[in-house]
């Protein structure tokens, strides 16, 4: 399937993030699906689906840990542009064993609980929300950290057996924002905090001026290959 991805990307190398996103809704309408975190770069694809390719079902993982300012950016974003965010939930007999067995911190103790953690609250229910989709439309960007610099606009998924396609892939920081502003587009207020990336409540912080994007996601763990899980199985 890179074959195919590579194809794509040929076909696209020119191509803006609406004309890519409405280059597969042409050649599978009904079978792209938008994952947004409600991240800069995911608001910034929300405007561009909601103005340009209306119909492209999007949805978010809430994991039950999320801060409240991200709760509150899916109704703000649910109103200005009149789309449905949709919602899902890891699976509650799930999470009830795992915290039952390892305590409602166990991400703390090893990075095996906190991988374990991301599978039940994220992996699970991105595979169901995936099932059966041809396209999967995602807001990663080459600059946001080292493990991503490496990916392209179109990238195969043999997780989850998708094609991932990534419109902002090359967009820098300050594209994003310079975006953001000009289209007053809804962002989360945790970013004028010092939060580049915002995940769950007990595994992000704010970080320092200098730190890597990411710096700030499980940062009582090495530096390197800080992933959940959900982006890092491309070709």
């Amino acid at each position: 399937m890179k074959n195919i991805a590579d194809q794509y990307n040929k076909n696209l190398l020119t191509a803006d993030p609406a004309k890519a996103i409405r280059y597969f809704n042409t050649l599978f309408p009904s079978q792209c699906i938008f994952s947004t975190s409600l991240g800069a770069e995911d608001q910034v694809l929300t405007r561009i689906i909601a103005k340009e390719v209306p119909g492209i079902r999007i949805f978010t993982l809430d994991t039950g840990r999320l801060f409240q300012e991200t709760y509150e950016l899916i109704s703000i974003t649910e109103q200005k542009y009149n789309v449905k965010i949709g919602i899902a939930f890891p699976e509650h007999f799930q999470v009830e064993k795992m915290v039952n067995s390892k305590g409602v911190n166990l991400f703390y103790d090893s990075v095996e609980n906190r991988k374990e953690c991301c599978h039940v609250r994220k992996i699970e229910p991105l595979e169901r929300m995936l099932k059966g989709m041809k396209v999967w439309i995602t807001g990663l960007r080459r600059e946001q950290s080292v493990g991503r610099a490496g990916l392209e606009m179109v990238n195969w998924d043999e997780t989850q057996g998708i094609l991932k396609l990534n419109p902002l892939i090359n967009w820098t920081g300050d594209e994003v924002w310079k975006y953001i502003r000009g289209n007053k587009i809804p962002y989360n207020s945790l970013h004028d905090k010092g939060f580049p990336s915002i995940g769950c409540l007990p595994c992000t912080r704010a970080v320092m001026p200098g730190e890597d994007f990411r710096a700030g996601r499980w940062w009582w763990e090495s530096e390197s290959g800080k992933e959940c899980g959900l982006h890092n199985n491309e070709k």
